[in-house]
């Protein structure tokens, strides 16, 4: 049948997967729950006490729980626009399931905590290695110092192409926000054919 007839299938959408990746106890799990239209999928558990002499709680006190696997949702930008957000585990033991989550995606995002702002850094050096387009989006915790993008970048060495984005990881259209910078960032990078991955 002829496309645009009434009989016509109607296309699928094009489908991106996208991960969302930065250090421990940084909102991961709230960025990918807060805009996901689906239950979002999360392996998070009890922190324990035999987890205590490698789970650096400063600075996040009061989380209780860990994601040991990954986060997933679902969320369509647009009719045939729809983008599957992997959530990374964020300590060092769980990161060997990085290479497996990154398989095939478009772009990343880093999101990082200005108080702890060295956190981010593993993140940043996993998807440079790899020519894996990111956009840095600072979550901006209440009573956290808040800092110009420009301090950012330089604190984190960022190249001068990576987008920097402040945002509110409980807030679903400030994560969108953060989504459609990665998309727009990775499509750009890959139109330059400067990805090496």
């Amino acid at each position: 049948m002829a496309p645009g007839s009434p009989h016509a299938a109607p296309e699928a959408p094009l489908a991106l997967k996208l991960l969302i990746a930065g250090g421990f106890g940084v909102g991961k799990t709230t960025m990918v729950g807060a805009v996901s239209e689906i239950r979002p999928l999360r392996t998070e558990e009890l922190l324990t006490e035999a987890g205590r002499p490698v789970d650096n709680t400063t600075g996040v006190e009061a989380k209780h729980t860990t994601t040991v696997a990954m986060d997933f949702g679902r969320i369509t930008l647009r009719d045939d626009l729809v983008l599957y957000l992997f959530g990374t585990p964020g300590q060092d033991r769980f990161w060997f399931l990085w290479d497996e989550l990154a398989q095939g995606a478009l772009g990343a995002v880093v999101l990082a905590d200005t108080r702890r702002l060295a956190d981010c850094f593993a993140a940043v050096d996993y998807f440079e290695r790899r020519g894996i387009p990111f956009t840095l989006a600072v979550n901006c915790f209440d009573g956290a110092d808040r800092y110009p993008e420009s301090d950012v970048r330089e604190a984190l060495d960022l190249d001068p192409g990576v987008p920097v984005v402040m945002c509110d990881a409980r807030e679903r259209e400030s994560v969108k926000t953060v989504l459609v910078s990665v998309v727009q960032h990775a499509l750009a990078v890959g139109a330059t054919g400067c990805r090496t991955a």
